[in-house]
């Protein structure tokens, strides 16, 4: 078993990497909030798999556990949700110290993070991812929040979790496209801080998208690592953390202008690394093979590098309502080289229309 230790100012924690971990769901729950109940909340489709073994695992280590769970993606991160998520623990009485346990990807961790956050004035908060991006990125870190019709992610708080429980043999029910969205974010790991990562997932993009439990594991635990480093140095993303932003800019917009769910997040963010990458080399930052050995990278995991996509000022319209606009300047991650980035707010219009053209089928 691996594990990884989020040391923060005042919060610690640890992301526990296991094959078989989700059945022993309980005892690491219990050994850091111990309780009388806890809720088990999340997305239906994955609960359809592992929602019967999560709650064994915490029945067995003692808890009476709410259930509840609802339709989860980015169309449904939203306001209204968390709602019927509220409703559910007031009904039952859920009282403060009881942990709040979020079962599936992204989605479901940020939008239950976000309600483990609010409700009661925030409660103990436990992550289970159950997609690769969800492991090695969104469970980690403390960001939560729910979509607005302006934009993605704009309502929200920084609520750290009390123990991430990684699974990597969940991951085998994972549809094939969301696992490549999960190898997004890990290019992107790779891109701003480790290039001998880039050439571990091009060597077995095979094998990893063939999900095997050793490498998946090995991957989830470097890619934690890194995630967790940045978290340690910028917990509220002031400065340094904001690395992790690489392609999301750029992804972002591209989300919100094809309509939430056209685009995943994770197939957002590769093209968003692309368009970053454009940006990067017209403004003379990078060189442009940067953008060739990026994009070789992120087809050998079946990633597309190319898209339809809105015009230039639909686009431009949706990033100046990113929420890491500062003084009304649009700030950027740009890669220099493979391993370094680069915050920039001077980026010109001219060099975000390359970035556009780099990704424009």
């Amino acid at each position: 078993m691996a594990r990884v230790s989020v040391d923060l100012p005042h919060h610690h924690y640890e992301v526990v990497i296991e094959p078989g971990a989700l059945d022993a769901l309980g005892e690491h729950v219990r050994a850091v909030v111990p309780h009388a109940d806890c809720a088990l909340l999340g997305d239906r489709s994955v609960f359809e798999h592992h929602g019967p073994a999560a709650r064994a695992s915490l029945e067995a280590a003692g808890y009476r556990v709410v259930e509840h769970s609802v339709v989860l993606g980015e169309s449904q991160k939203t306001l209204a949700t968390a709602q019927a998520f509220y409703d559910v623990l007031l009904d039952e009485r859920l009282e403060r110290g009881a942990p709040i346990v979020a079962l599936g990807g992204g989605v479901a961790g940020d939008t239950v993070g976000f309600v483990a956050a609010t409700y009661l004035r925030g409660v103990p908060f436990v992550q289970c991812p159950t997609t690769l991006l969800a492991m090695v990125d969104s469970s980690v870190g403390g960001k939560t929040g729910v979509n607005m019709p302006q934009g993605k992610n704009l309502v929200g708080a920084f609520h750290q979790p009390s123990v991430v429980v990684a699974d990597p043999l969940v991951l085998r029910t994972l549809p094939d496209r969301e696992l490549r969205c999960g190898l997004a974010e890990c290019i992107k790991h790779a891109v701003i801080r480790d290039a001998s990562l880039l050439d571990f997932i091009e060597r077995h993009a095979g094998a990893l998208l063939a999900c095997d439990a050793d490498l998946l594991a090995e991957l989830v635990h470097r890619n934690v690592e890194i995630k967790a480093r940045v978290v340690a140095l910028d917990e509220r993303e002031t400065g340094v953390r904001a690395h992790l932003n690489l392609g999301h800019t750029f992804g972002h917009a591209l989300e919100v202008t094809s309509g939430y769910g056209v685009l995943l997040h994770g197939e957002a963010v590769g093209l968003g690394m692309i368009a970053a990458v454009g940006a990067a080399a017209h403004m003379g930052l990078c060189d442009p093979a940067l953008g060739d050995r990026l994009a070789a990278v992120l087809q050998a995991v079946g990633l597309s590098v190319r898209a339809p996509i809105a015009g230039d000022a639909e686009l431009d319209a949706a990033m100046r309502l990113d929420k890491k606009v500062r003084d009304a300047r649009i700030r950027f991650v740009l890669p220099t080289a493979l391993g370094q980035v680069e915050i920039r707010a001077d980026v010109p219009a001219e060099a975000v229309a390359a970035g556009w053209r780099a990704i424009r089928d």
